[in-house]
């Protein structure tokens, strides 16, 4: 099976580098957006995200005429859906962005399509797009009452990327490939090894989806156990950091690093999709994200803790005096993605506190909406050090490079060890 052409919805932090990637290859690949600003800053040969050597990929795809962004659907052969899938308050899967999706393209299928689902979904989700498709186009027949021979195929290909690698790793990464029946397996596997180095591993659609999710809610379960460490060693008074050196030269000991908690659209997600369709067996599962979402808390209670401290050493003077620095708002290391970042949800807390904040993220230009607010400011790293209060939540590397100045500091909440 032969793509000559790919539609690639959601043009976010996955859906652009593989539609870049599969352009690169020189398919002619359509991006899909509701944001006209991300269309348009792309039709110009720009990126509107941070990610390594995707400028370069896009602007060569955008100027060979391989890749163009639009805000409707067209035809095409493949469509990949790279749409969000957050949680509700009840910590369901909110799939009405697959929805969305599902009547977007639904116009402009045709006989002999693929549709895959790369949005990391609950069980389940692949069968509902299905679905949802297959109320919209009753002329088409689907893999759920025609099995192979279906006019549409339908597959779940979860990404499994690092932000800030992405470019590699999806060309060297295996991939899980799951089709609602062994057609859709093979179609699917046929488009991704356009360019997919790695290996493309064939399973049902229901275990594709519940993959995903057991790999982020392995990556949180082993978090959880830092973050838990963390807390136990500061009360014991404990080196943490030097605790977990100690502890991993025992060779089947491999300790993670404790943070400010976890964040991200994958692994402070994915856990509660688990929780969500197996609440009374998922016992473990939910325990850790119990465990990582209440680390921004412990964090902010040792902020607050030095704010006190700071008011006491200076009676004179009122809270909205006192100038905290958040050093990190981003959800890991060295990328600009805020989405369920911890460090954002703290630096919001220290703000309504009254107090001055200044904010240092090398990776942003501006502060999000959240962060808007008379005594919140975004600065450099040589003015987030002049603060009262210094607090480290992500490890950036211009942080690390800064390590010997941070040291000096007299008021320090480091919640990621970059001190050691």
């Amino acid at each position: 099976m032969t793509f000559s052409t790919l539609s690639v919805i959601g043009l976010g932090y996955i859906g652009l580098p593989t539609a870049a990637v599969f352009a690169s290859r020189k398919m002619k690949v359509v991006g899909v957006d509701v944001s006209e600003k991300a269309v348009n800053t792309i039709n110009r040969g720009e990126i509107h995200i941070v990610e390594p050597e995707l400028d370069i990929v896009v602007h060569a795809a955008v100027s060979e005429g391989y890749l163009k962004a639009t805000l409707t659907p067209e035809p095409a052969d493949a469509f990949i859906m790279a749409v969000p899938t957050p949680f509700n308050d009840d910590y369901s899967a909110d799939l009405s962005y697959i929805k969305a999706a599902s009547e977007a393209i639904a116009p402009v299928l045709a006989k002999g399509n693929l549709v895959i689902l790369e949005s990391t979904s609950p069980v389940g989700a692949t069968e509902q797009m299905a679905a949802w498709l297959a109320a919209a186009r009753p002329d088409l027949t689907f893999p759920q009452t025609h099995g192979d021979d279906s006019d549409i195929r339908i597959a779940h290909c979860p990404e499994r990327v690092l932000p800030g690698h992405v470019m590699s790793e999806l060309i060297e990464n295996d991939r899980v490939i799951g089709g609602m029946t062994e057609k859709c397996s093979a179609a699917a596997v046929a488009l991704y090894k356009t360019f997919v180095q790695g290996e493309c591993v064939i399973t049902n659609a229901r275990t594709a989806e519940m993959a995903k999710l057991t790999e982020n809610s392995f990556r949180d379960v082993n978090i959880a156990f830092a973050n838990e460490l963390s807390m136990i060693c500061d009360k014991l008074d404990i080196n943490v950091w030097e605790l977990i050196a100690l502890a991993n030269r025992h060779p089947r000991v491999n300790i993670l690093q404790p943070g400010a908690g976890v964040g991200g659209h994958c692994i402070a997600v994915d856990p509660w999709f688990i929780v969500a369709s197996a609440p009374e067996q998922a016992r473990i599962i939910r325990m850790a994200r119990e465990v990582n979402d209440s680390k921004p808390g412990w964090v902010l209670d040792k902020v607050k803790a030095q704010l006190d401290a700071w008011h006491t050493a200076n009676p004179n003077k009122t809270r909205s005096e006192a100038t905290v620095a958040v050093l990190g708002i981003a959800f890991k290391p060295d990328i600009d993605d805020l989405r369920e970042s911890p460090a954002l949800g703290i630096a919001q807390q220290i703000a309504s506190t009254g107090c001055k904040l200044h904010i240092v993220e090398p990776n942003i230009d501006e502060l999000p909406a959240k962060l808007s607010s008379d005594n919140v400011t975004l600065v450099p790293l040589e003015q987030g050090l002049e603060a009262d209060i210094v607090c480290v939540l992500v490890k950036h590397k211009p942080f690390v490079s800064a390590v010997s100045e941070i040291n000096k500091l007299h008021s320090l909440v480091d919640a990621v060890g970059i001190t050691g």
